[in-house]
């Protein structure tokens, strides 16, 4: 199934846009009714969820308050497109003209997200940041160095950051949609049979920031919880690269079916740095094929 895939509005390094046919595939030959709740509790920028194919009720979940207060607020009409245009027009002229190439200004906005979070402070410094990387320190406050780009706030570049703001807000004013800023555990745990989950946790020593850092034991944690659902699940992960296998792999999924497929990460500081990484799908339940999918659809119009 080849579909059109929305982009959300946040920008961070791992984001799943090119997997996400990949994923909804998958999800298709899952057995779960087309109008199945979807709980997810990994949200991040929130690409899969956002071109899920399923038309039920959508449960999402993230420790990052920042992700969860920007959406929250898309739903409830705080934020819209001319809102976005109107503070990223301003902020861009401002970065274009601003002494020490820009930096003082990103510092200020920095600064200010530090102190007030405010979400339209949130995706200007997602977009400014430096390789489109979200982090924090222990304080929670962003730690993200400038990009050196200040003309980057062109009309098109706006343009196309207010049509995604449009696209994501009738996506979800188009369904029922519930965010929470949880831990996983509590995402999982509503979910039941009938139901599907999608996890795309922290890489296991891959990638960690203060609100999304990620242990052994944390993903120790999400096995036995992943275990022990009654709904299907999907988990996303790593699988190896070309210095290494992914451990937690061997140890804890392959009870598990998986599927590979090859893909490249164009994050990392240095060019060198970005490689190309075989990506895995986790998941606990056996595939249902395109013509069984079909027939269950004619049962299901017979009867």
């Amino acid at each position: 199934m080849k579909t059109k895939t929305y982009i959300p509005p946040i920008k961070s390094q791992g984001i799943k846009t090119k997997l996400v046919d990949w994923i909804n595939n998958l999800v298709l030959s899952s057995g779960v009714a087309l109008n199945a709740n979807w709980y997810e509790p990994f949200f991040g920028t929130g690409v899969v969820g956002f071109n899920s194919p399923l038309q039920g009720r959508f449960i999402v979940g993230d420790t990052n308050p920042h992700i969860i207060r920007f959406y929250t607020d898309l739903q409830n009409g705080i934020i819209n497109k001319s809102l976005m245009r109107e503070y990223l027009k301003e902020a861009g002229n401002i970065l274009a003209c601003a002494e020490e190439n820009g930096y003082a200004y990103y510092r200020e906005i920095k600064n200010r997200f530090n102190r007030e979070n405010s979400p339209l402070d949130f995706i200007f410094l997602s977009r400014a940041g430096f390789n489109g990387m979200m982090r924090f320190n222990k304080k929670g406050e962003w730690n993200i160095p400038f990009c050196k780009k200040p003309n980057r706030f062109a009309a098109p570049y706006i343009t196309k950051i207010c049509n995604q703001v449009e696209a994501i807000q009738r996506i979800i004013l188009s369904k029922p949609w519930t965010f929470h800023n949880v831990h996983f555990e509590e995402i999982i745990t509503m979910a039941g049979e009938g139901d599907i989950i999608y996890c795309d946790p922290p890489y296991f020593g891959r990638y960690v920031d203060y609100y999304n850092g990620w242990t052994e034991a944390d993903e120790e944690h999400l096995f036995h919880l992943l275990s022990n659902t009654k709904a299907k699940f999907i988990l996303s992960t790593w699988h190896h690269n070309a210095y290494r296998e992914n451990e937690m792999i061997t140890k804890y999924w392959d009870c598990f079916n998986i599927q590979t497929k090859d893909h490249f990460y164009h994050s990392g500081g240095k060019v060198e740095n970005r490689n190309s990484i075989v990506e895995a799908l986790i998941y606990n339940f056996q595939p249902v094929t395109r013509q069984e999918r079909k027939q269950e659809k004619v049962e299901l119009t017979l009867f």
